[in-house]
Parts: structure tokens; C-alpha cells; sequence
């Protein structure tokens, strides 16, 4: 296997620096030279007829191969050169298509050897850190995914490798922008302490990458590198030792949710595996969780006809949350499900307003090129009765209003703890700038979405209001979904975002997602009178740290490094007393990142722009992780953002959804470092057993 794996990928990276590394070294030896620097040759050891020489005759060759390379033409050294960069990217796709096809868990900058490591470890041999490799006398079952783990003799302590997930990845050239950055001095965030869980640069190299969920690849992670001792021929990896630990015996409660699996109920609106979820919901109901969350989908309920709604699967479900005593968080999906990061299942927006969409495309958001992204309304038919006689906030608040009748009882008796309402695609207050389908991949800054008729339309009116009628357009200079912002002559620095036109542009364009969020939540609270109501908002943490945030540009969001984008949003939700469902609690962590580093990320910044934005409002905030989390790190993280530090204010979450349930997440290790992350949401005291 190793032998057929060294002949597709060639010579392992090692050797290729080496090579690479000859090269520079040419270069440079005058400049060694004229530094007084010495290379001194290392004599080598040779085996001749079984015995083992070393002497001057291998001196002489070392010193005959440098002579040699330095005679080299410069022609054939940039053939190396280009042979040497063309392996690279042939191993570096072969790599991607392991970890994509094989769920192999191989870092970034993988070699032959690290392949052979993950073939060991799938055989069920244990594989130390300086590469001893012996068979396991203790192999339990293999886990899910084609992850591999450790497993201890207690199993109180485990690192599970997991597979990346390639939403988020991009392939990209070192880029770099040459504009500066300080969001935090600019918009007087209040930062915490730093966490003691934030790894060096030397630890991240070292640790393994995350899972996606549903087995969708996410990018790499920084988790745990723990040190692996063998005890009584098992293996313990130590990890309670490796790092302070914050002790939140003591502090706020923070209610825990479990988001149940996107395909509970299928397309008849029956649920899928009852017996099996009743399982699953009890061993959770054994660690404490205070509810679960459920998408209701529109193009389930109303899947066939305008008004006829089908709430059976649903209510059975209800019932059965309600017989273990647990809460539900309810959240009311007015977009498609599928193609997206996480998503295993397809549902489709409802059959009639897809056949409407053929003959009117003008209802779904449009790109600049004309493409059409059918994964939720857009916002220009919000008042629009192109939906058989009905507008589109009409259609919400119908689906919402019957959803309240059908579940009066729930709502009555305090089953359902809270209403998120979907705005947008994946639920999210945003346009749908990076579409995966239309070809975007991390860190494009996205394209704008505002080409529909309708939008068009209120563009038009406003450059008219603004008595400049030639503005009534998007901007011709903005790139494309794939961009990087220096690229562009709109979002450079000192581009046009910022000039008379820009700014005009971009307050309209974003003063169409608060007015969209305030036209619906005004009827959600209307109709959910006395259950708090909250909406979603996505971290766009790329490109954070250039002038012109331009991938938070093209999502909506207004907040260039002289502006904050979040403000009026969270006055909007002060509005109608709604919370804030933020869904970057744990990706700080990717800002340290060495893959993140090229996208300019500053998620520390983003992240608590955001929360003091929804906490000087004075709005609840409640989050759920972006990445499927089954490490302590990762847990610790999201404890260090629920429950700030030193904060003056005592501030924290009104509540935490896990995402999401899993089988992954009930294997015994897994489920064992959640357990002790529910004690600590809660603010109880966590006894860790040493090893």
C-alpha cells in the first residue's frame, strides 16, 4: 500500500524541500560567504559488503555533488523548479481527495508519511508521535466516519480524530493586502482577558482538523495535541495536564439545546427513526440538557398547496420532547435545505412557489451575471403580491400564524421556549453572497445579490430620491464571487465603497436586510406574544481585517473599518424585543489558524463586535457552534464567549444549541467531554478523574 501510494504521489514533501531548499542554498553562498559563514560537510555513513564505512571518499562525493549543482545551467535549474512545484500540486490534490473521499484525517501540508500513518491507524495499529508503530492489543470499534481514536482503560479522557470539512477551504497564493487594520481601537470592543486555551503556533501545527457536520468537511481546527503514554499496553492520552482550565462551578446557569438531525422529518411529514431518536433524546435528557431544537421547514408544511399546512410529523415529535420533560426551540425555515455547509438532506422550498419561480425568476435572489439562487425569497417581493395573491411577509406570517394555533398547548405550558424565525438563507439575516453552487469557494469576498426586478426596482427609486438617478445600478468594479478585495477597484483601499456612490450603494443595500428583519419580526412577535422570538446572524470573519470588510459588504452587513455594520441591526431586534442568535461562539479559534492567516481573519474582532453591539442594546444572545465541536478546547472556547471573564457587567448567553446531535457525538468519549460541558454551562463544579 505505501509502495502504490510513494508512486501516485511521488517523493515525500521532506525530500522536495530538500530540494527546494538546494536551490536557495546556491543562491545564497556568496552571501554565506561575505557573512564569515562556514558549511561544514557531515561525514556519512555507508554500508559496503555489510559492513559500515565512513571516510574521506564520501567527503569527496558530497563536495563533487555541490560542485556539480553549482554547474548546473540556470535553465535546468528552473526546470527543477517547475517539476518540484508541479508535484507539489499533484500530491496536494491527492491529499484533498483523501481527506474529501477517504475521510482520512491528514494535516494541511501532508506528506507520504502521514498517509501511511492514517493507513495504520485504520488497520488499528497504534502510531506514536516519533512514528513507532506496533499493533494495539486493545482495539475497540473503529469510530464512525473513518475517524480514528484512542481509547483509554476508564475512557475518561480521549482525542478523536476527525475529518475536515472543505466548505470553508480555500486554495489561494499567500495573498496578502497591503491595507492596515484596528478594528478594536476603531469601534471600542470590549475584549476579554486572553484565554488560556488559545494554542501556540508550535501546539496548532500539530493538531488534528475538525468534522463537518454530517460528515461534510469543515476546515481544519486547532484541538488538543496531547502526549500519548503507554500504560498496561493501552493508551492514555493526557490531557487534563496539558493546559489551566477556568473554573465555572458557581457561575450563571446557560440553559444547553441539542439541535436534532436536519432529516428527523422527511418530506411526508413523518418522523424517520422515532424508536432510535427516543433513544437518543433520553441519553441526553441523562447529562441534563435543558431542550432541544427542531427546524420546521416550509417546504414541508406547505409543500403542495398554497394555505394547506401538514403539521403531523411535528406534533408527534412535540409530544415526544414533551413526555421526557425537556424544552423546544423552534425554528420556522423559509429556505431550502441542501448544499450548504452541513446539510444531508434535500428540502426543497414549497412545489407551488417553484412553479411560480419558472415563470417569474425575478422572486429569487439575482446575481450581477443573472443567476438566479432559489434557496429562499428575495427581499424585494416582501410587499409584492406575486405569490398568488399574497406577498411574501403575508406567506410568513400565514405559516407562522398557523403554526401557533396547531401548538397552542405547547406554547401554553412552556414547552416551547423560544421562536427563531428564518430571515434568509440558512435562516440567516443576510443575502446569499457566497452560493457554493454558483461557484464560490473560501475566501472569495462573494458578489452582490440585488438583480432582481424588485430590488432593482427600490434601488432606483432611492437614486432617484437622492436626485442622482445615474446611480440606480450595482457596481461594475467589484469582482467576482472568488475575489480577493486588492483585486477589485470597489473594494480596494481607497475604493470606490468608500467614495460619494459607494456609500450611497452600500446604505441602501444594507438598510434592505434591517427593514426585511423588521418587517417579519414585527409579525413574528405579534404572533408569538409572550415566547421570545429571536433571529440568526452568520459570522463572515474573512477578510475582517482589510479597510473594506468586503465579504460582510456583500452578505449586507455595512461595516467598514470607519463604520459598525451591527448597530442599527441590533436596534432593530431591541425593537421587537427579539434576541440574537449569533452562530460564531467557537471560530475564534480558526483566526490563529495557519490557513486563515491568507484570508486576513480576525474572528477575536468580529466576535465581540458583534456581542457588544446585542449586549449595549440590551438584547438576549444566544449562539450555536458553526463547526461540529467534540473536544475540550473546543468547549472551553465556547465557555470562554458564554461566560466572558472579568466582565464588569456580569453579561453572558441566554442560551447555547449544540449542533448538532449525532452518532458521533454519542460515542463514549465524545459524549463524555460534552456531559462535563453541560456541568460547566450550568455552573457546576466539574471533578476530573486523573490519570
Amino acid at each position: 500500500m505505501a509502495t502504490d501510494m510513494q508512486k501516485l504521489i511521488g517523493t515525500s514533501e521532506e525530500d522536495e524541500e530538500e530540494d527546494m531548499d538546494m536551490d536557495v542554498k546556491e543562491e545564497d553562498d556568496g552571501d554565506g560567504e561575505e557573512n564569515g559563514e562556514k558549511h561544514v560537510a557531515t561525514p556519512v555513513m555507508v554500508e559496503v559488503g555489510g559492513m559500515a564505512t565512513s571516510g574521506s571518499n564520501n567527503q569527496f562525493q558530497y563536495h563533487d555533488q555541490q560542485a556539480s549543482r553549482r554547474c548546473r545551467p540556470l535553465e535546468e535549474k528552473e526546470r527543477t523548479k517547475l517539476r518540484e512545484r508541479h508535484r507539489r500540486a499533484i500530491t496536494a490534490r491527492i491529499l484533498a481527495g483523501l481527506r474529501r473521499h477517504g475521510n482520512y484525517n491528514l494535516r494541511v501540508r501532508a506528506d507520504i508519511n502521514d498517509v501511511i500513518a492514517a493507513l495504520a491507524r485504520e488497520a488499528g495499529w497504534v502510531v506514536l508521535p516519533d512514528g513507532t508503530t506496533f499493533p494495539s492489543r486493545s482495539q475497540g470499534p473503529r469510530p464512525m466516519g473513518g475517524a480514528s481514536a484512542v481509547v483509554t482503560p476508564s475512557s475518561s479522557h480521549m482525542v478523536s480524530q476527525q475529518t475536515p470539512a472543505a466548505s470553508l477551504r480555500g486554495v489561494t497564493s499567500g495573498y496578502q493586502s497591503s491595507g492596515e487594520y484596528n478594528a478594536s481601537s476603531m469601534k471600542g470592543v470590549y475584549m476579554p482577558n486572553s484565554s488560556p486555551y488559545d494554542l501556540s503556533s508550535s501546539t496548532r501545527s500539530q493538531t488534528p482538523p475538525m468534522v463537518g457536520d454530517g460528515g461534510e468537511q469543515i476546515e481544519s481546527h486547532p484541538l488538543i495535541g496531547g502526549s500519548m503514554n503507554t500504560v498496561d499496553d493501552k493508551q492514555i492520552v493526557d490531557l487534563a495536564r496539558k493546559l489551566p482550565e477556568r473554573d465555572f462551578s458557581g457561575t450563571s446557569y446557560v440553559p444547553v439545546y441539542v439541535m436534532l438531525p436536519l432529516g428527523v422529518i422527511n418530506m411526508k411529514c413523518e418522523m424517520v427513526d422515532p424508536d432510535g431518536l427516543l433513544k437518543q433524546l433520553r441519553v441526553l435528557k441523562s447529562v441534563n440538557i435543558d431542550g432541544v431544537m427542531v427546524d420546521c421547514w416550509w417546504g414541508i408544511v406547505e409543500a403542495h398547496a398554497p394555505q394547506e399546512y401538514n403539521w403531523s410529523g411535528y406534533k408527534k415529535l412535540f409530544q415526544m420532547v414533551r413526555e421526557l420533560k425537556l424544552k423546544l426551540q423552534v425554528v420556522l425555515s423559509f429556505h431550502e435545505c441542501g448544499g450548504n455547509v452541513g446539510d444531508d438532506v434535500c428540502i426543497p422550498l414549497p412545489h407551488w412557489v417553484a412553479e411560480i419561480g419558472r415563470s417569474n425568476p425575478d422572486i429569487f435572489f439575482t446575481d450581477k451575471e443573472g443567476r438566479r439562487n432559489p434557496e429562499c425569497l428575495s427581499w424585494g417581493i416582501d410587499k409584492d403580491r406575486v405569490l398568488r395573491g399574497r406577498t411574501a411577509v403575508e406567506v410568513y406570517f400565514d405559516y407562522m400564524r398557523s403554526f401557533r394555533t396547531e401548538f397552542d398547548e405547547f406554547f401554553e405550558n412552556g414547552i416551547i421556549s423560544m421562536i427563531e424565525v428564518g430571515l434568509g438563507p440558512c435562516g440567516e439575516l443576510r443575502y446569499p453572497s457566497f452560493p457554493v453552487k454558483h461557484g464560490w469557494r473560501y475566501p472569495g469576498i462573494g458578489e452582490f445579490q440585488c438583480y432582481d426586478q424588485y430590488l432593482l426596482r427600490s434601488l432606483r427609486k432611492a437614486a432617484e430620491h437622492r436626485g442622482h438617478s445615474s446611480w440606480a445600478r450595482g457596481p461594475d468594479n467589484a469582482g467576482s464571487y472568488n475575489s480577493r478585495p486588492l483585486e477589485t477597484g470597489f473594494f480596494c483601499d481607497g475604493g470606490d465603497y468608500d467614495g460619494y456612490y459607494g456609500r450611497f450603494f452600500l446604505n441602501w443595500y444594507s438598510q434592505i436586510v434591517v427593514d426585511h428583519g423588521d418587517r417579519v419580526l414585527s409579525l413574528a412577535k405579534l404572533t408569538f406574544d409572550g415566547t421570545r422570538i429571536a433571529a440568526k446572524l452568520p459570522g463572515i470573519y474573512w477578510w475582517y481585517k482589510t479597510a473594506s470588510h468586503a465579504a460582510e459588504l456583500t452578505a449586507g452587513f455595512y461595516n467598514s473599518c470607519n463604520r459598525d455594520g451591527y448597530a442599527a441591526i441590533a436596534a432593530m431586534l431591541k425593537k421587537h424585543g427579539a434576541a440574537l442568535n449569533f452562530t460564531c461562539a467557537e471560530i475564534q479559534m480558526l483566526g490563529q489558524h495557519e490557513d486563515f492567516v491568507e484570508a486576513l481573519v480576525d474572528t477575536e474582532g468580529l466576535v465581540w463586535q458583534v456581542l457588544n453591539a446585542a449586549w449595549d442594546a440590551c438584547i438576549p444572545v444566544t449562539s450555536e457552534n458553526t463547526l461540529s465541536c467534540h473536544d475540550r478546547i473546543g468547549y472551553n472556547k465556547i465557555l470562554d464567549t458564554a461566560k466572558p471573564m472579568n466582565d464588569p457587567d456580569g453579561r453572558h448567553f441566554s442560551s447555547f444549541t449544540y449542533l448538532r446531535l449525532s452518532p458521533l457525538l454519542m460515542e463514549r468519549h465524545n459524549f463524555m467531554e460534552f456531559e462535563r460541558f453541560v456541568k460547566k454551562m450550568h455552573g457546576e463544579e466539574v471533578l476530573d478523574l486523573q490519570v
